[in-house]
C-alpha cells in the first residue's frame, strides 16, 4: 500500500499487466508477470517462486507423465485425508488463537496454491483439477 501511494507510476503498469493474464497466456509470459507482480507486493493466483521450486525437484529417470500422476495423487491422498483431519480433536476453533490448534485454517490455502502450482509446472488447467479435488472430497 505505502509503494502504490509513493510510486503510482510505477506500481499502476504491474497492476495492469497482472490483471491482463488470462488462462490462455503463455506460461512463460505468465510466470514473469506473476514473479513481477510478487516482487512490487501484489497478490498472485500462482505462486512464481513455488513453481520454480517445484519445477526443479523433478525427480531424475520419472517422465512428465510419471510426475503428473504423482501430483493428481497428491490430491486425492489429500481428499481422502480431509475426514480424519476434521475429525482430529485438535481440529477445533480456539479463540484465543483465532484459529485452531493444527493450523486447518491454512489448509484451503496450502491446497490452491500447491495445486496452482504443481499443475502448472506440468502446463495442465487448474481449475479442472481443483473441480475434481472437490468432486473426490
Amino acid at each position: 500500500q505505502v509503494f502504490s501511494q509513493h510510486c503510482p507510476f510505477l506500481m499502476g503498469p504491474i497492476e495492469c499487466l497482472a490483471d491482463v493474464v488470462t488462462p490462455e497466456t503463455d506460461i512463460q509470459v505468465t510466470l514473469s508477470i506473476f514473479e513481477l507482480a510478487s516482487a512490487a507486493g501484489i497478490p498472485c493466483e500462482v505462486d512464481p517462486a513455488l513453481v520454480t521450486a517445484l519445477a526443479g525437484s523433478r525427480t531424475e529417470g520419472s517422465s512428465p507423465e510419471e510426475d503428473y500422476k504423482v501430483s493428481c495423487l497428491l490430491l486425492v491422498f489429500v481428499a481422502v485425508s480431509l475426514p480424519q483431519l476434521a475429525a482430529d480433536p485438535a481440529s477445533l476453533y480456539n479463540p484465543e488463537l483465532d484459529g485452531y490448534n493444527n493450523n486447518l485454517h491454512c489448509l484451503a490455502k496450502a491446497i490452491v496454491q500447491v495445486s496452482a502450482a504443481l499443475f502448472t509446472v506440468h502446463n495442465k488447467n487448474i481449475e479442472t483439477h481443483l473441480k475434481e479435488f472437490l468432486l473426490v472430497s
